[in-house]
């Protein structure tokens, strides 16, 4: 069996493409990207997924492999996953900053665990925001129309050299200051709170120095914080799934799905 240079050209406009861009949207997209599962597993789903939707996508230009028309239709389809994962997971990154931001005004700054998004360590308060915010993102389906939504940007943006544009790039930066704007807004009421609870510290310590701060202030604050997110929780898993919205109407805005 003699496999010729047009077979590859078949094969690689066919399949590989598709699974370029699918396999980096895995690669960095939330919950699907997690760290924790083996890289054969997420392979392994990324091709099924291709396998699933390449019957019903247009068929890709074939061009030679070794050719500037082959890195550039390469790069483009390394983009377009990239972007599509990297929208959506500004979300998650706005939740895991508003656990810190809450975690260091409770006093729990230093309890840090593995997050399980990004395998690195933050603050307690945000690796439960994640899991939760992992939760929330099943029961309603994320994961289904992230996948839904790379099936049909090969119908919106054909696989080619030509794909994403100077303004998409502007748009991707121009939401990427949801990490901090979002954050502060779902973490604003427990922050608000504790630093009420912390000015009373202080008046109490000016009222009564011999009163020692460190021994009733800290599991004060802690307590009241648990407290706090207990009542303040649906409010911030509503405003988490809010910014998850906003991230699918972006995505269907900005590559025409």
């Amino acid at each position: 069996m003699t496999v010729t240079d047009a077979d590859l050209s078949t094969w690689l406009a066919g399949f590989f493409w598709p699974l370029v861009r699918v396999g980096a949207l895995f690669s960095v997209a939330p919950v699907l990207g997690y760290k924790q599962p083996p890289a054969r597993l997420r392979i392994g789903l990324a091709v099924l997924i291709v396998l699933l939707i390449q019957p019903s996508i247009p068929p890709p230009p074939v061009v030679d492999l070794f050719s500037a028309s082959a890195l550039m239709i390469l790069i483009q389809q390394l983009l377009i996953g990239l972007l599509m994962g990297f929208l959506l997971s500004i979300a998650f990154g706005a939740l895991t900053f508003a656990g810190q931001a809450i975690a260091f005004g409770m006093g729990l700054g230093f309890a840090n665990m593995v997050d399980p998004q990004n395998g690195i360590q933050v603050p307690v308060i945000s690796a439960f925001f994640t899991l939760l915010a992992t939760l929330a993102f099943l029961i309603f389906d994320g994961h289904l129309i992230l996948i839904e939504l790379i099936a049909r940007s090969f119908h919106s943006l054909p696989v080619g050299e030509n794909g994403l544009g100077a303004h998409t790039f502007m748009a991707v930066v121009q939401w990427g200051k949801e990490i901090f704007a979002g954050g502060l807004l779902m973490a604003l009421p427990v922050i608000a709170a504790l630093l009420l609870v912390n000015i009373g510290m202080g008046v109490i310590t000016r009222a009564a120095p011999q009163m020692n701060l460190f021994a009733i202030g800290f599991p004060i604050t802690i307590l009241l914080g648990l407290a706090l997110l207990w009542v303040t929780l649906p409010n911030l898993l509503d405003g988490f799934l809010l910014l998850v919205d906003r991230g699918f109407d972006l995505l269907r805005q900005l590559f025409s799905l």
